[in-house]
C-alpha cells in the first residue's frame, strides 16, 4: 500500500486578489508562509519518506517546509504543475467574466465542457490524465511508504475526482483551502479516500 498526503499551497497574494494564476510562478504571501509552517507542524509527526512538490514555487516552498522538519529533498514533478489557464492567467476573474461570458459561465457551471482558451490553454481531462499518470508511477514506485505531495487547487481536485471515479463534472464539489491536507491510500490498485481538506493545523475545522 501507498499512503499519499496531499497538500495545497500556501496562500498567494494572486488568490488575495482573485486573480487566475495557472501556471505563474506567483510567490506566497506573508500569510501564506506563515499557513506552510503551520501545515509543516501539523505533520511533524507523521512518517513520511518522500516529497514530491509541483515546480511552482508556491508549492515548492510550502513542501520544503514540510520536507525539512523530516530532514528530505524535495523532487519536482511537472505532471502536477496547476491547470494551464491560458489567455486567463494573471486576469481577475471579473475582467474573465466580462471578456469571456460564456465559458467563464460554462467553467462554473459544467467544468468538464471547458479548455482555456489561448495557447496552452488545458481542460480538466488534461489536468486528470497528467496527474493521474503521476499518482500511478508513485503507487507502484513507493510501495509500503508514506508520500507527501505539494500541488494546487485544480489539480487536487481533479485527482481526487478521479481517484475516487467520478467525473470532471464533481470538479466543483471538492473544496481544498490553502494547505489544506488531504490522505489517499491506494492498496492493490484501489484508492480511497482517508481525508479531505482538513484545516485543524490552522486552528479551523472549516473555512467561510
Amino acid at each position: 500500500m501507498v499512503r499519499i498526503i496531499l497538500i495545497r499551497h500556501g496562500e498567494t497574494q494572486w488568490n488575495i486578489e482573485g486573480r487566475y494564476q495557472g501556471q505563474e510562478d506567483t510567490a506566497l504571501s506573508e500569510k501564506g508562509v506563515q499557513q506552510g509552517h503551520l501545515v509543516a507542524e501539523g505533520l511533524r509527526q507523521v512518517p513520511i519518506d518522500v516529497c514530491i512538490s509541483s515546480p511552482l514555487r508556491r508549492s515548492y516552498l510550502t513542501c520544503t517546509f514540510c520536507a525539512d522538519l523530516h530532514r528530505l529533498q524535495v523532487v519536482k514533478d511537472k505532471r502536477l504543475l496547476e491547470i494551464n489557464h491560458g489567455l486567463w492567467e494573471g486576469r481577475l476573474a471579473d475582467e474573465i467574466r466580462r471578456a469571456y461570458p460564456a465559458e467563464f459561465a460554462a467553467w462554473h457551471e459544467r467544468p468538464e465542457t471547458v479548455t482555456m482558451p489561448g495557447d496552452g490553454g488545458e481542460s480538466l481531462e488534461d489536468v486528470r490524465r497528467r496527474v493521474r499518470d503521476a499518482f500511478a508511477e508513485y503507487a507502484e514506485a513507493y510501495d509500503g511508504k508514506t508520500v507527501l505531495v505539494a500541488a494546487h487547487d485544480a489539480v487536487n481536485k481533479a485527482i481526487i475526482c478521479d481517484l475516487l471515479g467520478l467525473d470532471m463534472s464533481h470538479f466543483w464539489q471538492i473544496k481544498q483551502d490553502n494547505t489544506c491536507i488531504n490522505v489517499l491510500e491506494c492498496h492493490n490498485g484501489k484508492w480511497r479516500l482517508v481525508l479531505l481538506n482538513s484545516t485543524l493545523h490552522m486552528g479551523y475545522l472549516y473555512s467561510d
